[in-house]
């Protein structure tokens, strides 16, 4: 195990605050020792602005240092690609130069990274893509002509005709109505305006600036932001970076992570005490919970952000992978406007959505838009302002968007191949979802919900007392030291729960389902190897 390795995670504790269950001592203390010596004297610097003089030549320490940088960015943390990922780069590293390990590759299950775990793209949006980068190749008889014309078209909006050239910061205007048009037909007919209608870098850059729109005040006055526990690091981070009261509420594990308004209330209620809540995140279908919500549940929220008066923000990137029976993907503002005026008319929301998740999973794009609804004129212009202090999304990923909302038709020639390739790709997601719970729930100590939708499992693992002492006497989390051993031991690179959030006393991981499914089979039953070992080691 390395030993300079040590995790940070957060704990939500009422009302959204947290605290710092372990921090990377050793980790901290090992990266120290890298900074580089100055002044050839062999000395690591001090962190003050200036030092005396070495052998008559002036030492100046750094002007940024550790202790006079921005505070809130110390207290962001990210665990997704956090140490324990930092050390599955080392491991890999290691394993090219030869060192011998007990596993010949590391499986990095730990984002929801599709075409890095093998996923092929979808035919259609690469040869649309590769036309508009390659103008020549319009030329080409091997490229079909309904990716000709998508190409051409998106290559007329684009300045210059190249898509090299920066886009209106809101994003191209075609492209922005075809979003329109796409969530008209998905809502079946609900009215959408591009004007509301935001291109962004993925899903994560709008959600940020959202929040920074949001977060005002100070003390007790200070804006608070309602997540959910487990949640998606980005919230957590953003919301530090921010300097905004984190609210956390529970998702309830026993009814497959469901959300009750019973806990929202408690928990806003809690908060009320020493902030000003004012935003309720929600993420469905669920990251890294996986679960699909209700219409019913749906309404509940809304009501209670009415009541409340609460901004909503919906996280609907997973919104296309839906697997378990009875489970349906409904859209927050679809089920808005169902419920009439009082509600469509008043509520205030953002809704996301990406072309990272669902059966594309092109994250490398960083493609994305939002819908604002009910927002005020006068502040929507002050988006508008802040979102061109970056000039644009990239037009690649505009492109790929466009793609997304406008496949192909029934009566092109791409329909066929594109719907074989898409229905292949969801119901493997499908199948996948199924075989992990199966497979876990066989295991002595870990309980897993069903896989309801998006691309994670999020399982609950019991373990044994002298683990968790072992673990703290190290340093660890308890389930951060079980996912560096299964590292180390097995090559497997999970997240632990704890990098999510998780009620006090309770364990998890986060493992996506995206591997090739003779793969997940292997990683799945290494887990289940390592647990019973560790659990007979510990016991």
């Amino acid at each position: 195990m390395n030993a300079g390795l040590r995790a940070v995670s957060r704990s939500p504790e009422p009302g959204g605050a947290t605290r710092t269950i372990r921090t990377q001592r050793r980790f901290t203390a090992a990266a120290q020792r890298l900074i580089p010596v100055h002044c050839d004297t062999g000395r690591k610097p001090e962190h003050t602005m200036s030092q005396p003089a070495v052998n008559g030549v002036s030492c100046p320490g750094k002007v940024l240092t550790l202790d006079n940088m921005n505070p809130n960015v110390k207290r962001v943390e990210y665990a997704v690609r956090g140490p324990i990922v930092q050390r599955a780069l080392q491991i890999e590293r290691e394993l090219k130069e030869g060192a011998k390990k007990p596993f010949t590759e590391v499986i990095k299950a730990n984002i929801g990274d599709a075409h890095a775990m093998g996923q092929k793209p979808i035919t259609f949006f690469r040869q649309v893509l590769a036309l508009c980068s390659c103008p020549e190749l319009l030329e080409d008889d091997k490229f079909p002509e309904d990716a000709k014309k998508r190409a051409r078209r998106i290559l007329a909006a684009c300045g210059g005709h190249s898509i090299g050239a920066y886009s209106a910061s809101q994003g191209i205007e075609c492209i922005r109505q075809d979003v329109a048009r796409y969530i008209e037909r998905r809502d079946g007919g609900i009215s959408s305006n591009p004007d509301n209608i935001y291109l962004s870098t993925g899903a994560s850059d709008a959600i940020v600036t959202i929040l920074k729109l949001l977060v005002c005040g100070e003390g007790h006055n200070r804006t608070g932001v309602m997540i959910s526990i487990p949640q998606y690091p980005l919230y957590s981070a953003a919301l530090a970076e921010l300097s905004a009261v984190q609210i956390s509420y529970y998702l309830d594990e026993d009814n497959c992570w469901g959300l009750d308004v019973k806990e929202l209330k408690r928990a806003l209620n809690a908060a009320k005490e020493h902030c000003k809540p004012r935003v309720l995140c929600i993420i469905n279908p669920g990251n890294p919970t996986g679960q699909v919500q209700s219409r019913q549940c749906i309404e509940d929220v809304i009501r209670f952000a009415k009541e409340e008066h609460l901004f909503l923000m919906a996280d609907e990137v997973y919104q296309d992978n839906v697997y378990a029976d009875g489970c349906k993907f409904h859209s927050f503002k679809k089920v808005l406007f169902e419920m009439g005026p009082e509600y469509s008319s008043t509520v205030e929301m953002a809704s996301f959505h990406s072309t990272s998740k669902c059966y594309m999973g092109e994250c490398g794009f960083r493609g994305g838009y939002m819908e604002v609804i009910n927002m005020d004129p006068e502040v929507k212009a002050q988006l508008t302002k802040l979102v061109s202090v970056r000039l644009c999304p990239p037009v690649p990923g505009q492109a790929l968007l466009d793609l997304v909302v406008n496949p192909p038709q029934p009566d092109e020639p791409s329909y066929s191949s594109f719907m074989k390739e898409r229905t292949e790709v969801l119901a493997t997601l499908a199948e996948k979802a199924r075989l992990t719970e199966e497979i876990f729930n066989t295991v002595p100590g870990i309980t897993c919900n069903p896989v309801q939708g998006a691309m994670y499992t999020f399982p609950r693992i019991t373990l044994p007392q002298k683990a968790i002492i072992k673990a703290k006497d190290e340093g660890y989390v308890p389930d951060m030291f079980y996912c560096i051993r299964l590292l180390e031991e097995e090559g497997i690179c999970l997240v632990p729960g704890s990098g999510f959030g998780q009620r006090e006393g309770t364990f998890h991981f986060r493992m996506t389902i995206l591997p090739p499914t003779d793969k997940l089979k292997i990683v799945l039953q290494k887990i289940r190897e390592f647990h019973l070992r560790f659990t007979q080691e510990f016991s």
